[in-house]
């Protein structure tokens, strides 16, 4: 299966995918999509032809052009299922997707560069008042995932099994140092990450070792 990732090496969606394909030993090509320079790459013809909201990720392979970052897991799980992303036990497969989409609907948009421009340029907000906005949201994200982590942890998120949560959750907690969050008050969440650093697909998928983060 060719598979080919439009990405940004520090967008945390991109990044998701990039830590799934690496899980599952799948070989794909990178395309980088820078999201600052010239205005904005994403906004260009042939990003616009794949993805009419204009953002990475976006994967392809024969079939086609996917895009959002939690369609691309769930479709990655579906054709190559081991090793498995998501628990056997039904319950804990929704815990799971809960604590993804605490972060994938209830962070990252809060966040997004697009959201932040958005209010400096519609709304007047500086700088300063952007980057607050995105620290509150932020902070309250990841405190409703402790708690709720504080159900089912194990050696991971949910249990022993590296989950889509895991996925999520090391890209907020890089996004929520960037935004000067103190991350100290999540202590669960940095043991976590802590034992998801050793482990090497994500490793590799961090976005210091992007061909794009020069």
């Amino acid at each position: 299966m060719a598979l080919t990732l439009r990405s940004y090496y520090r967008s945390s969606c991109s990044w998701r995918v990039r830590i799934a394909l690496n899980w599952k030993g799948l070989n794909y090509k990178t395309l980088p999509v820078h999201l600052v320079n010239n205005g904005g790459e994403q906004y260009g013809f042939e990003m616009r032809r794949k993805n009419p909201m204009r953002e990475v990720p976006v994967l392809s392979s024969g079939q086609g052009d996917l895009a959002q970052s939690m369609a691309i897991l769930e479709y990655l799980e579906e054709v190559q299922p081991k090793p498995s992303l998501l628990p056997t036990d039904p319950f804990l497969r929704a815990r799971v997707r809960q604590l993804a989409e605490v972060i994938n609907s209830g962070v990252q948009p809060l966040q997004n560069l697009r959201v932040l421009k958005h209010l400096g340029k519609v709304h007047g907000f500086s700088q300063k008042d952007t980057h607050d906005w995105a620290k509150y949201w932020i902070g309250e994200g990841l405190n409703a995932f402790q708690e709720l982590t504080k159900e089912t942890v194990g050696q991971f998120c949910v249990g022993d099994q590296v989950s889509f949560a895991d996925l999520l959750l090391v890209p907020q907690l890089y996004n929520a140092r960037r935004f000067g969050v103190s991350v100290n008050h999540f202590p669960l969440l940095l043991d976590i990450e802590a034992r998801l650093s050793t482990l090497s697909a994500f490793q590799q998928a961090h976005p210091e070792r992007q061909d794009d983060a020069a």
